[in-house]
């Protein structure tokens, strides 16, 4: 009997004639985030990956099912056994898992009153089996396994009962070719595509709630992300770019392959601050920063700017300055959060586990620029002419050429 993790994707195989190129892309996701686990081997199966061999102990394998279910393009996993197709050896499998399910939740044990125990108010346990006959030459069917494993199962444990509806623990079993595989947990993973397939993108990080969230969408949907920051010291602190880094980290759980750069933005917010009036500030300070990042996006081969903006929720987000703001730029402007409520956001955040970092009181070069009484429907000619006293091309050269790279251990 040998543990093995299964791994389920689901777009991918909605695709044509370049399905492989992204199952190949998931196999390299998953070889990645598995690195520096010893002694395993990633195979893939029509439709399925298994994750394999001597190292996948149970440290190990918890480990690894931690960080496979962060991989985009993964829809769940779930720890197996597997063993041949042999009836009898499927049996004591499904006896094995079955068991180690009903000794964890088992009904509490109550003392009686001789001293000695008994079980009072036993509690059932309600199971079904699922069986998955992937292989044809499998002598039984599907409804036929799943009759004659439930059986056995109810002989050994008088605590199972069946419910097909509303099971308590789901035997799975995928008969395939080399081997049945069982299973009681399915762990759900991100979905989407693999990381990458879509291309380059480059991300406007802020230190905020929205735009780390907005990266996580982005690499769920395969785009390769590429995070962009404006830090704009000594106006904004070391330590508000340091979070920065610690949300590119949170990221690389799901994409290990993500990179941050800090773009040095300190001399074009204070000619805005200086020569553009007051209202439209913030309209012609995003401007700038979309011409800064298709500079870079085209420098580094990006075919997109994804940004955290949400129809409505402040002054620069309305349609009639999102208009203003992505006037300036010829690459596609992605905006995952655009038609999400911000408590939607909030519990993404929670769940990928950026919102505590996001809430840590160091402000970025957005939040310290807000003027008291920003225009909320900016016209193009009014933003056009409130830029005109800024020399455009050399401010925007000298930002995309002193950009860094930050490296992320």
């Amino acid at each position: 009997m040998e543990r093995v993790i299964l791994i389920r994707y689901g777009e991918i195989a909605l695709k044509g004639e370049n399905r492989r190129d992204f199952e190949v892309a998931l196999k390299r996701n998953i070889e990645q985030s598995l690195k520096g686990l010893e002694g395993i081997t990633i195979r893939r199966a029509r439709g399925r990956f298994f994750v394999e061999g001597p190292g996948l102990e149970r440290n190990s394998e918890a480990d690894a099912l931690d960080r496979l279910s962060r991989v985009p393009g993964v829809v769940s996993i779930s720890p197996c056994r597997m063993v041949p197709n042999d009836v009898e050896q499927i049996a004591e499998a499904a006896k094995e898992i079955m068991g180690e399910f009903i000794g964890t939740n088992r009904p509490p044990v109550h003392g009686s009153l001789s001293g000695g125990l008994e079980r009072k108010n036993a509690k059932t346990i309600a199971f079904k089996v699922a069986s998955k006959r992937a292989w044809k030459g499998f002598p039984l069917t599907s409804p036929e396994l799943d009759a004659k494993i439930g059986s056995f199962l109810l002989r050994t444990y008088p605590e199972l009962v069946v419910d097909v509806h509303n099971p308590s623990v789901t035997l799975g079993i995928e008969v395939r070719e080399d081997g049945a595989y069982l299973y009681s947990k399915e762990i759900p993973g991100p979905g989407g595509l693999p990381a990458g397939t879509a291309g380059k993108g480059v991300l406007l990080l802020s230190g905020g709630i929205d735009s780390p969230v907005a990266g996580y969408l982005a690499a769920r949907r395969g785009i390769r992300v590429l995070a962009l920051h404006f830090w704009s010291y000594p106006i904004t602190s070391q330590r508000s770019r340091d979070k920065v880094v610690d949300l590119v980290r949170i990221l690389r759980r799901y994409d290990s392959c993500i990179r941050l750069y800090v773009a040095h933005f300190t001399e074009i917010q204070t000619r805005i601050m200086e020569k553009c009036p007051e209202k439209l500030r913030v309209v012609v300070m995003r401007r700038m920063m979309m011409r800064v990042a298709e500079a870079f996006a085209l420098k580094e081969g990006a075919l997109c700017i994804v940004t955290g903006e949400n129809v409505g929720q402040v002054a620069s987000q309305t349609l009639e300055s999102l208009r203003a703001i992505e006037e300036v730029t010829t690459l596609p402007v992605i905006r995952p959060l655009a038609c999400f409520d911000k408590r939607e956001t909030v519990e993404l955040a929670r769940k990928i586990g950026t919102y505590e970092t996001s809430c840590l009181p160091y402000e970025d070069c957005c939040t310290v620029f807000v003027p008291r009484h920003p225009a909320t429907k900016p016209g193009l000619e009014d933003t056009r002419a409130a830029e005109r006293a800024l020399d455009i091309e050399e401010l925007v050269a000298k930002c995309v050429s002193n950009i860094e790279e930050v490296p992320i251990d």
